[in-house]
């Protein structure tokens, strides 16, 4: 039996890899070592999850598949989560996670038939409740996320990216002495609205549009 964990964070700005220590820590304490690490900066939301489904590509029948909380296995859909539990389940991977205690005898190098497939029952229940309640979560947090911006918007607090005066003051320069919209675009890296924005303020001419 082969121990493989799995760390996930949503964005490239957060530590996938903090979750480390409680992992080799609840390895260590039952005398099992983790074979091999797969890490990603993937949201949970996401089916597609390269780091995850190579662990399944790479797991053997028995193979323990080890998180910190359900969550970082999934915030999926009700279909997705159907998809991925029965990719895990043709793997015959058993999937145990620190924040659900009736996965950890599954961590267990032999268990009987009958205690492997008791557990199996009721881990499937549990792991389908935890799913759905970080789905709910993600989807919480989602809208209250969004609430916020509506309010913060109505209330004037939140306003779009500083105006980069000089960067567009060099983009109507150049528009105003005939420089075609891609030649400023590679000059200042500005996108096409920035120029059609600059462009109307300088009254430039239609045919500095051109793609030269």
């Amino acid at each position: 039996m082969f121990v493989r964990a799995y760390l996930r964070a949503s964005t490239s700005e957060q530590d996938a890899t903090r979750a480390r220590d409680p992992l080799e820590a609840f390895a260590r304490e039952r005398g099992l070592t983790i074979a091999a690490w797969y890490v990603e900066n993937e949201s949970g939301s996401k089916l597609a999850r390269p780091e995850l489904f190579r662990l399944l590509a790479d797991a053997r029948p028995g193979d323990v598949l080890l998180v910190e909380q359900v969550d970082r296995l999934s915030r999926l859909t009700a279909g997705d989560w159907d998809r991925l539990k029965a990719e895990i389940a043709s793997r015959r991977v058993r999937v145990v996670a620190l924040d659900l205690p009736t996965s950890w005898a599954m961590a267990a190098p032999d268990p009987d038939d009958f205690t492997a497939r008791m557990f199996e029952a009721l881990n499937g229940m549990m792991l389908d409740m935890l799913a759905a309640v970080a789905r709910k979560d993600y989807l919480d947090r989602r809208r209250r996320q969004a609430q916020g911006i509506a309010k913060a918007k109505g209330e004037g607090r939140l306003r779009g990216r500083p105006e980069d005066a000089k960067r567009n003051a060099g983009i109507a320069t150049m528009l105003s002495k005939g420089a075609s919209w891609s030649q400023v675009q590679a000059a200042t890296g500005a996108s096409r609205d920035t120029i059609a924005r600059v462009a109307r303020t300088v009254k430039v001419a239609p045919r500095s549009n051109g793609r030269a």
